[in-house]
């Protein structure tokens, strides 16, 4: 049976043709059988989980397959493999060797407007109603604010309140990694998030606005086959802004762990969506 630490087995549809309502399948396997959770827990509870995610309205219809990649110039291949990677990762988010979940995430890397909170939601979104997962998205400075507005003494939540539900998701999109200068306390917090994630194995989902490195900074780009190992990625072109990079944003103890935790989709020669959609507005 795969599994995953921390999983709540899902309640079975008392009318379901395949396991009778008791939410197991039986396995033939030349021996005394197996059994493995029937599909119709995860349908019951998709919704359930879907709704405990947190995902933020303005992104609530973003799928895999409504991502656009119409884009005129070199810019569209890179957001059909970045589209494709994400695709691979949900096809393979079992792991084969370990029989549950694989630990290591995605670092979506990109400037503003090339689609990286969407494909970020698009998997999460696929994750729950594939597999049954418990996700959960934040944007990091919004998540800061909240645990400081619980140092409020008429807060009605507690600061366990909002961290417990983030460390201990089975799937985690952490949005704008990076976007707010760190400050000791921020430090402590991102810190207390990464450890526990890395320690416990659980799958995390970055997008950030900065590179790994500069282009001045690396001999040349890696090669296709080298582009998900844990080492600097270069994100070529110039640096748009004095901060661009994530080793001017993050401590190199935290830079570590995230080499580790996630795999590089780099979406950065795409063009801007956002800006392309007000122009076409102003020509109307």
């Amino acid at each position: 049976m795969l599994t995953s630490p921390g999983v709540n087995l899902l309640a079975a549809k008392p009318d379901c043709p395949d396991c009778g309502g008791t939410g197991w399948i039986r396995v033939e396997d030349g021996g005394a059988g197996s059994a493995r959770r029937c599909p119709c827990g995860r349908d019951l509870a998709g919704p359930r989980l879907l709704a405990a995610a947190g995902i933020p309205p303005k992104y609530a219809e973003c799928s895999l397959e409504n991502f656009r990649t119409d884009v005129s110039g070199g810019g569209k291949n890179v957001l059909v493999q970045a589209r494709q990677r994400c695709r691979d990762f949900v096809d393979n988010f079992i792991s084969i060797e370990g029989g549950g979940f694989t630990e290591r995430g995605l670092l979506l890397i990109g400037p503003p407007g090339v689609g990286k909170t969407h494909l970020a939601v698009a998997v999460l979104k696929e994750l729950i109603h594939r597999y049954g997962v418990r996700g959960r998205f934040i944007d990091f400075t919004g998540f800061i604010s909240r645990i400081q507005s619980t140092f409020d003494p008429s807060s009605e939540e507690s600061k366990h309140d909002v961290i417990d539900p983030v460390l201990d998701a089975e799937v985690l999109v952490l949005d704008e990694l990076g976007a707010q200068k760190l400050t000791p306390f921020t430090q402590d917090i991102l810190y207390l998030v990464l450890n526990t994630r890395y320690n416990q194995r659980r799958a995390t989902i970055f997008t950030t606005n900065f590179r790994w490195q500069s282009r001045d900074s690396a001999a040349a780009a890696p090669r296709e086959d080298q582009l998900n190992q844990p080492h600097a990625f270069d994100l070529s072109g110039p640096a748009p802004q004095s901060h661009s990079l994530l080793s001017d944003r993050l401590p190199p103890s935290l830079i570590s762990r995230l080499r580790e935790m996630a795999k590089t989709v780099p979406i950065e020669d795409a063009e801007d969506y956002r800006r392309n959609a007000q122009r076409a507005r102003a020509r109307v």
